[in-house]
């Protein structure tokens, strides 16, 4: 009895110091991410004005000017990635979760899938560099999706795959016996089920490529002045964020505060969006 009661005692040591340790981890990193966060917002905030929307980026040295030009370049260069990374990673997840149990093409898929959600995204920036940037000799808006969408597929892919393997085999069962054909069952049915973790996989991309500067650097480079031409290089937010921000002008470290807020607000949406959409709808 008393060995028992010494182990016990020593158990609850044990675990006051686990709980203790942890809850000293979690406290430290929320203090940290506020921290963070309070100097973003007191900084950013500072710089909100109707002009950061409605006024390019400032020459240097000036004073004034906005963020309108980086703004709609972030938003074209995101918005085509998305349309081009949805149907590749949504349709590699069908198949990867309906028909590729045992693929090989499956399994390679799913290695290489692993290897680019673990890749650093400079080094797919380079990547599209050396096929889309270096062969035509100049920088474009199209080079900056590319890479964005190569940021995004694996992303998609993933969360497509995990969430229609959650939907429950006897519903596919159910249609089978309906005598539906296995690529029907597959879109109209377990796709059906599971659209609100894709839409949720779909947003966490988005979030994931808003705020990517290394690709960007290499790709879609810089543009002062307001253009929609993706041919050409091309403003974006992240870009002129992290120009601004080494700068010696105070306009443009200002500049910079509130583009920084923005996408730290558009993120934060996105994924409050994503989780009320993943709890509100689960597969059924």
């Amino acid at each position: 009895m008393e060995m028992n009661a010494a182990l016990y005692k020593k158990r609850l040591r044990t675990n006051a110091i686990g709980l203790t340790l942890s809850m000293t981890a979690m406290v430290l990193g929320l203090a940290v991410l506020l921290w963070i966060l309070f100097v973003l917002f007191s900084n950013g905030f500072k710089a909100l004005d109707w002009n950061i929307l409605t006024q390019s980026t400032p020459a240097p040295g000036t004073e004034g000017g906005g963020l309108a030009n980086a703004i709609v370049g972030s938003l074209m260069m995101v918005g085509f990635a998305v349309l081009v990374s949805t149907p590749i990673g949504v349709l590699a997840g069908v198949y990867l979760a309906e028909y590729g149990d045992t693929s090989k093409t499956a399994e390679v898929t799913r290695f290489v899938t692993d290897i680019m959600l673990s890749a650093p995204s400079i080094v797919l920036g380079l990547f599209v560099y050396a096929i889309a940037v270096a062969t035509v000799g100049h920088f474009s808006g199209w080079a900056g999706s590319l890479a964005l969408s190569l940021i995004a597929i694996p992303v998609v892919v993933r969360t497509t795959e995990n969430m229609l393997r959650l939907v429950p085999g006897t519903l596919r069962e159910a249609a089978f016996a309906l005598g539906a054909p296995r690529w029907k069952v597959s879109i109209k049915v377990t796709l059906r089920a599971a659209k609100s973790g894709v839409m949720t996989g779909l947003l966490l991309a988005i979030a994931r490529i808003t705020g990517e500067t290394a690709p960007l650097l290499f790709t879609a480079l810089n543009n002062q002045f307001f253009s929609t031409d993706m041919s050409g290089p091309m403003a974006n937010l992240p870009i002129v964020i992290y120009q601004f921000a080494l700068s010696p002008y105070d306009n443009w470290i200002r500049l910079a505060w509130g583009g920084a807020l923005l996408i730290t607000l558009s993120v934060l949406v996105l994924n409050i969006l994503a989780r009320v959409i993943l709890r509100e709808k689960t597969p059924v």
